[in-house]
C-alpha cells in the first residue's frame, strides 16, 4: 500500500493514509501514457476549418475572354487557382481528427501519471476542502501553507462552486471534480491538492477491473 500524509488548511500533517497499489503504485508505461496525450490533444481539435478548390468556387461557366487578340494569358475559367477570386491549390479541408484508444489503455495511462505524481510527492491530501462562501483569501492561505506554488490543480469529491470560486483568480490554478481527472489535466500541472473524500473517490474509480488484472 502507498502512504500519503494527509494536511490540514494550517499545513500540518494530521494524519497518514494507505492508498491502493493497483492505482497509486502502478510503474510508469511512457508508450501509453505518450499514445494517451496524443490522443487527448487530436480529440480536442476541432478540425473545421477547410478552402474552396476550384472546383467549389462559384461561377466559372463561360470563358472569362476570347483565346486570342487580348495580349492577356489564355484562360479557361474564372475559378482558376492561379488569378484572384480562384480557388485554392492543395489547401486544408474540414476532416475529423479523432483517434480512438482501448478504455484498459487509457484507465492504465491515468493511473501511470498518479503513481508518478505520488511518488514525486506533487500530490498533497487536505482533510477538508469546503467553504461556507466563496472566499479567495481564505484559498491563498491554504496554498500557501502547505507551499504549493503555481501549476496547481485542486481535485474535489463533486463539483463546488464554493472552491471553484475561491480557487479561479489565483493564477495558475485550476479546479476538477475527480471523476473529470484526465492524463492531460495531470501533466499540465505540476503539483495537485486533492481533498480526502476526492482521493478515496480516484481509489476507487479508477481501480482496474477484473478483465484488466487478469490480462495483466
Amino acid at each position: 500500500m502507498v502512504q500519503v500524509p494527509v494536511y490540514n488548511s494550517s499545513g500540518n500533517v494530521i494524519d497518514n493514509i494507505e492508498l491502493s497499489d493497483a492505482v497509486f503504485g502502478v510503474p510508469m508505461n511512457s508508450a501509453v501514457v505518450h499514445q494517451a496525450m496524443l490522443r487527448q490533444n487530436a480529440n480536442a481539435r476541432q478540425g473545421t476549418v477547410g478552402v474552396k478548390t476550384r472546383g467549389q468556387v462559384s461561377g466559372g461557366g463561360r470563358k472569362p475572354y476570347k483565346q486570342k487578340g487580348t495580349g492577356r494569358a489564355r484562360r479557361g475559367s474564372s475559378r482558376s487557382p492561379l488569378i484572384r477570386g480562384g480557388g485554392v491549390i492543395f489547401g486544408p479541408q474540414a476532416r475529423s481528427y479523432r483517434q480512438g484508444m482501448p478504455k484498459k489503455m487509457r484507465r492504465l495511462a491515468l493511473r501511470c501519471v498518479l503513481s508518478c505524481k505520488v511518488a514525486d510527492g506533487e500530490v498533497k491530501v487536505i482533510d477538508r476542502l469546503s467553504f461556507d462562501e466563496p472566499n479567495t483569501k481564505e484559498m491563498a492561505g491554504i496554498v500557501k501553507a502547505l507551499n504549493l506554488g503555481h501549476s496547481l490543480m485542486i481535485v474535489t469529491e463533486e463539483p463546488d462552486g464554493n472552491v471553484y470560486k475561491s480557487a479561479r483568480n489565483l493564477n495558475g490554478t485550476d479546479i476538477l471534480p475527480a471523476y473529470m481527472m484526465s492524463v492531460g489535466d495531470l501533466i499540465a500541472h505540476r503539483q495537485i491538492l486533492i481533498s480526502l473524500p476526492a482521493i478515496r473517490k480516484v481509489d476507487e474509480l479508477w481501480q482496474p477491473s477484473s478483465k484488466e488484472t487478469a490480462k495483466a
